[in-house]
């Protein structure tokens, strides 16, 4: 479960831009959806299923996903794979003199089993600053471990004992805690690798992989196709086959220097087939057969992106994961994006407490039916280049609650203000 994230740069003139699961206590009436769009953890932390981000084009949602996936890489990776002599992948905030050589900040907080957890580092190219672990056991938060610099001080429950002589400046302590099967530090890495997701809804192709192999292995498979079907793409099965070719040209077809090119490729090769099955008509509308047609060719870019997601968007309801999708909206219709939604807001499909965080341009979704305020987040951009990240729980709102009038009319910023494009162009040179 995902409570909070935290990224920014370190003393920075702006504060620490921070991203939270947490249900606010609200005011005004929210049509019931407090008994379906948050669940609780124990008495006194409730969290969201799902959370909506907006901003204008450059005003930084992108980079939000951007973070908390570079987080996760660097928690898993950075012992086994950065070589001592490599940078680590920060960026302090450019447009500001005086963030230049500050340390970038991560945080995350998050729940295992019930255990609150709060995870985080600092670093620079050069090397890793800071960097602590804290969980709450009981009632009160305890220190796991907390570094400074190459002075590492972990507790006897951590047990991580000498080990800290193995932590290189650019490698995060966790990561080598884990390589050495520290239970706490291995616990942690396991829910960052396998309960957060993180998906760029123009580039999914891996996902896209990732459905098919659950296709193949009859994991979830019918629960795919079941979804698939449900959001009206006129498919009725999918079939997913792995076939096989080999490259066997004979030599006395091709000239000797083809002939070596062939030689160095597999001789044996797999390819994935799939195929969407429609139903077929007669003039008078009976149904007479089925037609297969090929996903990756016939299959339009929105139905492919759908295929693509399905995989993990079962998993997540029925693993309760974190999916966080950049463009959640792009080439998809707003109504399977509402449906989407939905789906992670109702107990009924989403028993599991799986949660979805997007970043979006679909305003179709900004109403009172779907989301409540702290459901909704926005991003801008200040004078100074910096990006602010607030939620509509923030703002009082009327009693029409038009969220999605109001967001457009600027009411709660996190729009581009155009000026008159007709005075940016010379028509008469």
């Amino acid at each position: 479960m995902l409570i909070e994230f935290s990224v920014g740069n370190y003393r920075s003139f702006k504060e620490i831009v921070t991203f939270s699961m947490v249900a606010a206590d609200l005011e005004d009436p929210n049509n019931g959806l407090e008994n379906s769009n948050i669940f609780a953890v124990d008495e006194e932390l409730k969290l969201l299923k799902s959370s909506a981000i907006y901003g204008a084009n450059a005003s930084g949602k992108s980079n939000l996903a951007k973070a908390l996936e570079f987080m996760k890489w660097f928690a898993v990776y950075s012992f086994t794979e950065a070589p001592s002599t490599d940078e680590i992948d920060v960026e302090p905030f450019r447009l500001s003199t005086e963030t230049e050589g500050e340390p970038s900040h991560f945080e995350l907080v998050f729940a295992i089993d019930g255990t609150k957890y709060r995870y985080g580092f600092e670093a620079t190219p050069d090397r890793v600053t800071s960097e602590w672990l804290f969980h709450v056991p009981k009632l009160r938060e305890t220190k796991l471990f907390e570094r400074n610099l190459d002075v590492i001080k972990s507790t006897k429950k951590y047990g991580a004992n000498g080990i800290e002589k193995f932590t290189r400046s650019n490698a995060l302590f966790l990561s080598v805690c884990a390589q050495f099967n520290l239970s706490i530090a291995e616990l942690v890495l396991q829910y960052m690798t396998d309960k957060i997701n993180i998906i760029s809804g123009l580039q999914d192709r891996d996902y896209f992989d990732y459905t098919v192999q659950c296709m193949l292995n009859n994991e979830n498979r019918s629960d795919i196709v079941q979804l698939i079907k449900r959001l009206d793409l006129g498919i009725n099965d999918i079939q997913v086959e792995k076939k096989y070719f080999t490259v066997n040209t004979p030599q006395d077809e091709v000239s000797d220097t083809f002939q070596r090119w062939l030689d160095s490729l597999m001789q044996e090769k797999n390819v994935n087939s799939i195929k969407t099955i429609h139903r077929k008509f007669d003039d008078r509308g009976n149904y007479k057969s089925v037609e297969r047609f090929d996903l990756e060719h016939h299959e339009s870019e929105g139905t492919q992106k759908i295929f693509a997601l399905a995989g993990i968007l079962i998993a997540a309801f029925k693993e309760g994961k974190v999916l966080i999708v950049d463009e959640f909206d792009a080439r998809l219709h707003p109504l399977i994006s509402l449906e989407i939604a939905q789906m992670f807001n109702s107990n009924e499909t989403n028993m599991n407490n799986g949660q979805l965080i997007f970043m979006t341009h679909d305003t179709n979704l900004l109403n009172k039916e779907t989301f409540r305020r702290d459901q909704i987040w926005f991003t801008e951009k200040d004078r100074y280049g910096a990006t602010d990240l607030y939620s509509l729980a923030e703002y009082k709102v009327g009693d029409d609650m038009r969220f999605e009038h109001n967001y457009l009319k600027g009411r709660y910023g996190a729009i581009p203000y155009l000026g008159s494009l007709k005075d940016a162009i010379d028509f008469n040179g």
